[in-house]
Formats: C-alpha cells, structure tokens, sequence
C-alpha cells in the first residue's frame, strides 16, 4: 500500500485527503470523487452562493413561498432541530445572521441597538416546515449550516471512501477530522491540538484510527478591544461572544456530532464540561486561563 495525498480549498479554508492505496489510478479516482462531494455539499448548501437551496430559502424569507426540500435536505434540518433541543435552544441555525454586527477584520464592536435587531429574527423553532417544504416566516430570518456543513461534508466525502474499498486514511477539512479507518500498519493516526494561545504549539496528540475529531475555539476568527478577547462563537440569547473556554475538541463516531458538540460545550460555556460528560464525549477543553480538563487524553 502506498500514501496518496490530495490538497485543495473549499468550505473557506485549505483541506486534505490521505489515503492508502495498492496504487495512484485507484487513489486518483477515489479522492476525485471525495473531494467532487465536499464540493457538491457546499455549492449546494454554502449561504455565500445564490443557487443554493439554502439561499433560495433565505431570499423567500417573510414571502410565505415554501421551498420544496430532498431528503437529504430534510435530515440536515433534522439533526439541526435535534440540536436546538439538546443545546436548550443555543445550537440555532437561525443566528448566523449575527455576523452582519461582527467584523472580526474591522476589530469593532457592534452597536448594542444593531444587535437588538438581529436577535428579533432569530428563533429556531419560529421556522415552519412541512414533510417536503420550509418557509422563513418573517423578512430578515435565515438559515445557515455553517455550524456543521464542514463536518458533514468529511463525514460524506470518508463514507464514500470507505464504500468504495478503502480502510485507511482520513479526511481533513479545516481541522476537522474524519477517519477512513488507521494507517495501512494498522496503527492510528496522530491528530495535534493547537495551544489555544500559542499558534504552532501542540497541548495534545490524540490518537485516531476511526471517528472524528473535532475542535472549536476563540483563537481562529477573533479580536481584542480593552484586553478582553472577542471571537466568533456567538451566543444566540445575547448576540455577544463566549468567553469561558478557548478551545473544546470532541472525539465522536461522526465529524457532525463532534464539530456540533465541541460547538454547543463552548456556547454553554460554564456548564459546557458536565453536557460533554453527561453525553459521554471523549473531551478536552482548555478555559480562558489556561486550565486543561479531558477525560481520556494526555497533554
């Protein structure tokens, strides 16, 4: 067996695909087709193009038009609603519209009247659905999977691997981790956790031979004002950051429930280590001072 590796961009970052192959013609045509369906998963479902189904959703907003829906369509709205309800409400795919008040370019901080009117359009649970159909009911509602879009598209892209022989090798994008099954000596493989604060130091080195990895944190879309640290995950009650951990990574069968719970620990931010452990999520989280608690890895 031989290692074959793909890089390209998609999904807003740079990603990889590592496979073990008897040779390049069957890698090739494998991880062309893996990286076709990363591919499809965004132009389908990426708010940033104007064909998506999720576009054409959010453009029908407050017109009462119902957007027909596919199944697979109907299962991502599905897992969504699921996690609405095991987060207490703070996993929204409705509160994407947050990012219009936060430029994390600009370093500013958004007007507490912008927020205000943000937070009136978001509301899970406002969103109406049928078996094949959904509708925004109020102009100025979206919806957006950028929660779990990229996990979904590794979880995807290693299925379609794994269907078609392979047993080695993992996908990667942006630092999302799904594996294809442990490297061709049968040995896992060595996934690094970034130092939170320190950019190219490792805290940990996690072992992963099948399932996902996953980590969400303050230090990749972030500024300070005043010394206080401002980052992307945004509290959908409030409109404003988290702040009590600086990184939660989540091991999991799938990329999707380690991304999505990795999110949800961090917006729940004081009670976000008893749901990871009342879940039983293979965890490690760093808090803002530094502290490190995890219940299977070594630092």
């Amino acid at each position: 067996m031989e290692i074959f590796r793909t890089e390209f961009r998609a999904m807003g970052g740079a990603n990889e695909i590592m496979l073990a192959a008897p040779g390049q013609a069957e890698a090739s045509a494998a991880l062309e087709v893996a990286v076709r369906e990363v591919q499809r998963i965004e132009e389908r479902y990426s708010r940033y193009r104007a064909d998506s189904v999720v576009s054409r959703i959010n453009a029908a907003a407050g017109s009462g038009e119902w957007i027909g829906i596919d199944a697979e369509m109907r299962t991502l709205l599905d897992f969504a609603d699921a996690l609405n309800r095991q987060s207490d409400g703070l996993f929204d795919i409705t509160s994407g519209i947050l990012r219009q008040a936060w430029n994390f370019r600009e370093r500013k901080l958004p007007e507490q009247a912008e927020l205000d009117r943000l937070l009136a359009h978001i509301g899970w649970q406002r969103v109406e659905r049928q078996e094949a159909a959904i509708r925004l009911p109020e102009a100025g509602m979206e919806i957006d999977f950028g929660g779990f879009g990229k996990e979904y598209a590794a979880d995807r892209a290693a299925t379609l691997l794994t269907e078609r022989g392979f047993a080695h090798g993992y996908v990667n994008l942006g630092g999302d981790i799904r594996a294809v099954g442990p490297q061709a000596d049968g040995s896992p493989w060595l996934i690094g956790v970034q130092n939170p604060r320190r950019p190219g130091e490792v805290i940990a080195t996690i072992p992963v031979s099948q399932g996902a990895l996953a980590t969400s944190g303050d230090y990749e879309r972030y500024f300070e004002h005043e010394g206080k640290r401002y980052c992307h995950v945004l509290d959908p009650r409030t409109g404003w950051p988290v702040s009590h951990w600086s990184s939660v990574s989540v091991l999991a069968p799938l990329a999707v429930v380690a991304g999505s719970y990795a999110t949800i620990a961090m917006l729940k931010q004081h009670d976000g280590l008893d749901f990871l452990r009342a879940a039983g999520m293979t965890h490690l989280c760093v808090d803002a001072d530094g502290a490190i608690f995890s219940n299977s890895f070594q630092t």
